[in-house]
């Protein structure tokens, strides 16, 4: 780790930066290659993938909180998914208020282009690693993720 001059940790130095700068390079590449081939964005990709790999239609707060977005830019992308007749708004049976939502047969088509190249995609990355690599890496952020979570949770508290 490297210091400052006044003895601090520099940004870059730390981990949930660096976690960041990779997670921001596999997402611009993604929303390259999925622009490209599909005329999707990356969040637009992230919802049908997350309608697609769904076992029941989703509400937009539930589609929302898987995504890790707000509600209001959740709305927004299932707006533009809905005009293109992607996603479709189905009444929901138990809720007046809300709608669940589901891929078009357009969208299912198109979640599976989608998923087919966001698995080829992964594997790039999983081969640059070998199975040591691999191994510790999914232990890794199992790890962190762990932490995280109860770091949440403590924050929470706290609050």
């Amino acid at each position: 780790m490297t210091e400052s001059r006044a003895g601090t940790t520099v940004i870059r130095d730390l981990l949930s930066y660096r976690l960041h700068v990779v997670a921001n390079l596999l997402s611009r590449s993604a929303e390259l290659r999925y622009r490209r081939e599909f005329g999707v964005s990356l969040w637009e990709w992230r919802t049908v993938a997350l309608l697609g790999g769904a076992a029941e239609p989703l509400t937009l707060n539930e589609l929302a909180r898987s995504a890790g977005i707000d509600k209001s830019q959740m709305s927004r992308v299932v707006s533009g998914l809905a005009r293109r007749r992607i996603v479709l708004r189905a009444p929901h049976s138990s809720d007046g208020r809300s709608v669940r939502l589901i891929l078009s047969k357009a969208g299912e088509r198109l979640y599976e282009g989608l998923i087919d190249a966001a698995g080829a995609r992964d594997a790039i990355f999983l081969n640059c690693l070998n199975t040591k690599e691999r191994s510790c890496l999914e232990g890794a952020l199992a790890k962190l993720a762990e932490t995280a979570r109860g770091m949440i949770q403590r924050e929470r508290a706290a609050a």
